[in-house]
């Protein structure tokens, strides 16, 4: 019974591997990793960049935000890129996965390179783990979806109700990440309190939109591990989200005890 209502939504499991294998690695690596946030053990990037012992994070490689950021997701870019070259678009849904992922890659290395404004650095072991991780996810997304051209069409097709769930989210997570790049002048180091668009009700919506974002590619995806990795994921930016809403709080006397970590009114 549930395997055919799951059959109603999602692509049958292709009989690979490697694709299983990913499906599971995925889904519980991000979902520990998210657990590590909430216990104070981040992943080094942004406000943590530095945290931990100060010992062991002098041992460490340091690289600039900047110069991390785009080893993280170059990587994933070109998986997106090549996929168009590697798997025949013989359907709508490989295209529209394919160029959301090659889109959503773009979009975060335009950031990088034209709207971010760093204050602090990356450690190269963080920086590496999240390349990893895109790269890995973006290739086996695809190449699932690959895979799944052999199958019959899920009976409930999701896939243009995902296209409309990732628009809204590349575009409202562009838009925070304006905002928070537009919060500090040139040059200025210190961290402020966000303000605009969902900042007011929740200190990570950027985070948010990416959640929705990742759910829209799942919903033209259809297949088990889009799902998969994008619930790991949400798992890993609540943990996430919870730890910087922490973080606001011991830094900030002022900050409001209203304003929820991802999800206005909830979280």
């Amino acid at each position: 019974m549930v395997v055919t209502t799951m059959l109603t939504y999602i692509f049958p499991p292709p009989p690979s591997l490697f694709v299983t294998a990913m499906t599971v690695i995925s889904f519980t690596s991000l979902a520990s990793l998210g657990l590590s946030e909430l216990r104070g053990k981040h992943l080094h990037y942004s406000k943590f960049w530095n945290s931990g012992s100060k010992t062991s994070a002098a041992k460490k490689i340091k690289l600039s935000s900047r110069t991390g950021m785009l080893i993280a997701y170059s990587p994933a870019f070109l998986a997106g890129i090549a996929s168009f070259v590697l798997y025949p678009q013989e359907n709508i849904r490989i295209l529209l996965l394919c160029s959301a992922l090659t889109i959503h890659f773009f979009k975060r290395i335009f950031e990088v390179l034209f709207v971010h404004n760093y204050s602090g650095g990356m450690i190269l072991d963080s920086v590496l783990a999240i390349s990893l991780s895109y790269f890995l996810s973006t290739a086996t997304v695809t190449y699932a979806q690959y895979l799944a051209q052999g199958f019959p069409e899920p009976s409930v097709d999701l896939k243009y109700l995902g296209c409309l769930l990732f628009l809204i989210g590349i575009s409202g997570n562009f838009y925070h990440h304006y905002l928070l790049s537009k919060i500090r002048s040139k040059g200025d180091k210190d961290y402020k309190i966000p303000k605009g668009g969902l900042f007011g009700l929740v200190i990570c919506p950027h985070y948010l939109f990416e959640i929705v974002g990742f759910v829209g590619i799942s919903l033209i995806s259809q297949t088990l591990y889009a799902f998969s990795f994008t619930i790991g994921s949400a798992l890993y930016l609540i943990g996430r989200s919870c730890a910087t809403r922490r973080w606001y709080l011991s830094k900030f006397d002022h900050f409001p005890k209203n304003v929820k970590a991802l999800i206005p009114f909830v979280l």
